[in-house]
């Protein structure tokens, strides 16, 4: 395995196709980095980093996805967001209303027609978004606005919705001609963006003394620990045999049977039952970020803090929730069913069609509980050893969020590489003289 890897890194850029779509996807992220760096016209910039909000409330949240850029009030500052939060839409409406429902199966045509309702959606969203951030800079940071009143508030809805709209479009083009899911990617750069700046505010602490290096190394290897926590997670799979028989499909053409098996993954719920958590969770401190005067608002907020005992019960009870619930809409057993009944397969000792998706129903079941606690360990766990417990010193660019999109997002891109690596194995063996790499022989 190790012989593999190391025939298959230097063929990474020795492949035409794969070098293209690399150096593409990096020329596609420089320019969103760029992008990210332009100021909002009629805003000062130092003023607003200064005095940004709380890091718990809704616009902490989002600026980690933006990779700082909302902190800093530029054009980019919704960043992928918009897009997101309209496909999650869509996907729930798939699973609530037929007509979607009927589009999403309608094949590729449904599917584009889908994406398009999706990217009116986007605008629709960049705009509300746009205007409750030009709102927030005039009511909570009023220094940093040059000229306020509803020119600003015009120019900066009609800013953010085209960078938005601009983010969008390349996240699209890198799905198209790039390497792994663009939208994917932008989330995952504009999170590890952060991650030079850490290291030398972490450098800048031990050289004045606040921090020793037994604290440092006890950090990363904490880190470390978590990390590989997150990748077994993200990896974990429940296999359910399959037999699929022999069948005669011509005249003399006979379809050989086969074992192969469905993988119901630990975690087939993803990142989005934090997303969904935190956003309730963070719904008071936002409020009480505009309602700084309002006694019970702070008082609600002061019960919902990150620090409160309240809030890792409740965050706990919502993940596991939102784990089950996301779960249900993105996986259905009865149509995956059908479609294994359609093609012969069965599971060996059920029967085919109600009966098989119940089983499958009920071991998904059970697969979920211990991935759902999994998943809330994973959003608690840093936060209490990084913010609330011994390195809250340390400052960190990464949470439990992070994490699961940074480690799932880095093993699909990896993933894409390799399936590049053995089509060139492939070509290689059926073209004379092309046949590179001994990681062929285990094809």
């Amino acid at each position: 395995m190790a012989e593999q890897q190391k025939t298959q890194i230097p063929n990474i850029f020795k492949i035409p196709e794969l070098r293209n779509k690399i150096l593409f996807t990096l020329g596609i992220l420089v320019v969103l980095r760029l992008g990210a760096h332009v100021t909002i016209p009629g805003i000062n910039r130092l003023v607003v980093e200064t005095q940004f909000g709380n890091a718990n409330s809704m616009f902490g949240m989002l600026d980690i996805f933006t990779g700082g850029a909302l902190q800093r009030a530029t054009v980019f500052a919704l960043g992928i967001m918009p897009y997101i939060s309209a496909s999650i839409i869509f996907q729930l409406l798939t699973a609530v209303f037929p007509y979607f429902e009927k589009l999403q199966k309608e094949g590729e045509e449904g599917r584009k027609r889908i994406a398009q309702y999706t990217r009116y959606a986007t605008v629709g969203l960049a705009a509300v978004q746009g205007y409750g951030y030009a709102v927030y800079l005039q009511s909570q940071v009023p220094q940093a606005v040059e000229m306020g009143g509803f020119r600003f508030v015009l120019t900066t809805v009609i800013t953010l919705v085209s960078g938005a709209v601009f983010v969008m479009w390349l996240g699209e083009q890198i799905t198209e001609r790039g390497l792994g899911n663009g939208m994917s990617l932008i989330i995952f750069f504009s999170i590890i963006e952060r991650f030079p700046q850490t290291v030398g505010q972490i450098y800048e602490l031990w050289q004045t003394g606040a921090i020793s290096i037994f604290a440092i190394l006890a950090f990363f290897a904490t880190m470390v620990l978590v990390i590989a926590g997150v990748v077994f997670m993200t990896m974990a799979l429940r296999k359910i045999p399959i037999q699929i028989p022999r069948k005669v499909v011509g005249r003399n053409q006979v379809r050989q049977g086969q074992k192969t098996h469905l993988p119901l993954r630990l975690n087939s719920a993803g990142v989005m039952p934090i997303i969904f958590a935190q956003s309730i969770l963070f719904f008071p401190a936002t409020l009480g970020t505009f309602f700084p005067d309002v006694g019970w608002v702070q008082g609600v907020s002061r019960v919902f803090a990150v620090e409160s005992l309240w809030y890792l019960v409740l965050f706990t009870i919502l993940i596991v929730f939102f784990t089950y619930f996301y779960t249900a809409i993105i996986f259905n057993p009865i149509d995956l069913a059908e479609n294994m009944k359609k093609q012969g397969g069965f599971i060996p000792g059920i029967r085919p069609g109600a009966r098989t998706a119940e089983y499958i129903d009920r071991v998904l079941t059970r697969v979920t509980l211990p991935g759902s606690f999994f998943l809330a360990a994973i959003a608690i766990v840093p936060l209490l050893i990084f913010r609330l417990g011994p390195f809250r010193s340390i400052p960190t660019f990464i949470g439990g969020t992070g994490l699961l999109i940074v480690v799932g997002v880095a093993l699909d891109t990896i993933q894409q590489m390799q399936s590049h690596l053995l089509l060139r194995h492939y070509e290689g063996f059926m073209k004379k003289g092309k046949l590179r790499g001994r990681g062929a022989r285990t094809f």
